[in-house]
């Protein structure tokens, strides 16, 4: 009698200093029987895992160590990704903190469920569950869409309750013009769900590749009537090596008014030779260390560079500029430096970011250096010879 065969994933190993983590996995007979050749590779190259390192230096010595691990599978119809993460002990070991894993089943050619799941650890350091999220996606005629999330929470005995309902209805009104209402839900005071807030947005293809879209936000008063709250308006124009954003927010006052109360301004541009950069810039009619005078100032600007070499290698940088709340009248001053870099591996790539800021006496100190580790989960793939004929 012969060997039944399993198929195994076989493990990936990240190191990470002295912690070592091992990701891998084994199907049974079964799972080989209905996987082939081209499907065993296709869901190799659909898998990953990333490790990600955030620590500080002694300038933010209450930051604790988090390391956060990703991982992403595919199988048919089905999408797995997980996040785990894990924070360091008194005893200098991580120890696993939250889990959340999102699970996208493809049911037909017309409907997509989504199911997240949020798990953390309880006094005695056992896994529970803490959230679940439920979302169904129908395609309807037309390319329009119908869209149910529901968020339960665990109640004192651990029974699912759910505590948010969205609704979001999506129609194309024309070739260039489509709308989506959204309802959500809450549990009010006698535990029932109730309508908290709804919105309208028009998104509307304008000519030279501009979209225009305004977004209108409505709470109920005290006596469940709506009253409009905000308009949030987003112009986007986007060219051959350009993009540029510009979002206006609105909002009512204390007495009903409607008035602007912010402005963003985001710029990106593309080099001949490949290189990236953008400008946002945040205008605000709260300006720190003044009052406000009704009118809208500049208070913060983020510069950001990409360059990448005939290697494979990518650099990043960003710095951003903000009002001095000690001298607002002297404009903006750099606060925050951010510098990146991503080195390709024959496994995968890694990745390092460090960012420095500003401290109360003016000087720069690195506060946060985070490594990413992203390796490709090969698969192998064990052949069955055929049993002789007896």
């Amino acid at each position: 009698m012969s060997a039944t065969p399993t198929t195994c994933r076989a493990s990936n190993v990240v190191v990470f200093g002295c912690v070592l983590v091992v990701i891998g996995a084994c199907l049974g007979p079964s799972a080989f029987a209905q996987t082939s050749d081209s499907q065993a590779a296709e869901e190799s190259a659909n898998s990953w895992t990333t490790t990600t390192d955030l620590k500080s230096d002694d300038l933010l010595p209450e930051r604790i160590p988090v390391r956060i691990i990703e991982s992403h599978s595919q199988n048919g119809n089905r999408t797995l990704d997980k996040r785990s993460v894990e924070i360091r002990g008194t005893d200098g070991h991580f120890e696993p903190y939250q889990d959340v894993e999102k699970e996208t089943l493809t049911l037909d050619a017309s409907t997509v469920r989504i199911t997240m799941r949020t798990f953390a650890r309880d006094v005695n350091g056992k896994t529970a569950l803490v959230q679940v999220t439920e979302e169904e996606k129908h395609i309807l005629p037309g390319n329009n869409s119908n869209i149910v999330r529901v968020t339960y929470n665990p109640d004192v005995n651990g029974r699912l309750q759910a505590v948010q309902r969205e609704i979001a209805q999506t129609k194309n009104i024309s070739r260039d013009l489509e709308e989506t209402n959204t309802t959500v839900m809450l549990t009010n005071i006698n535990g029932d769900l109730a309508p908290a807030f709804k919105t309208h947005e028009l998104r509307k293809r304008a000519a030279n590749d501009t979209v225009e879209t305004e977004k209108t936000t409505w709470l109920p008063d005290v006596n469940g009537k709506w009253q409009l709250t905000e308009i949030r308006r987003n112009i986007a124009t986007e060219g051959a090596k350009d993009r540029g954003i510009e979002e206006s927010v609105s909002r009512t006052n204390a007495e009903g008014r409607l008035g602007q109360i912010s402005r963003v301004v985001s710029q990106e541009t593309e080099s001949t030779s490949g290189e990236k950069r953008s400008v946002v810039e945040t205008y605000s009619i709260d300006v720190p260390g003044t009052t406000r005078d009704s009118s809208l100032h500049l208070v913060e600007r983020t510069t950001s560079t990409e360059s990448s070499s005939s290697t494979g290698k990518r650099a990043t940088e960003q710095r951003v500029e903000q009002i001095n709340p000690g001298d607002p009248a002297s404009g903006l001053r750099v606060s925050v430096l951010v510098d990146g870099k991503l080195v390709p591996e024959p496994s995968g790539e890694q990745s390092t970011v460090i960012i420095e800021a500003r401290d109360s006496n003016g000087h720069f100190g690195i506060v946060s250096v985070d490594t990413t580790k992203a390796d490709r989960i090969p698969t192998v793939q064990i052949q069955q010879t055929p049993a002789e004929k007896p």
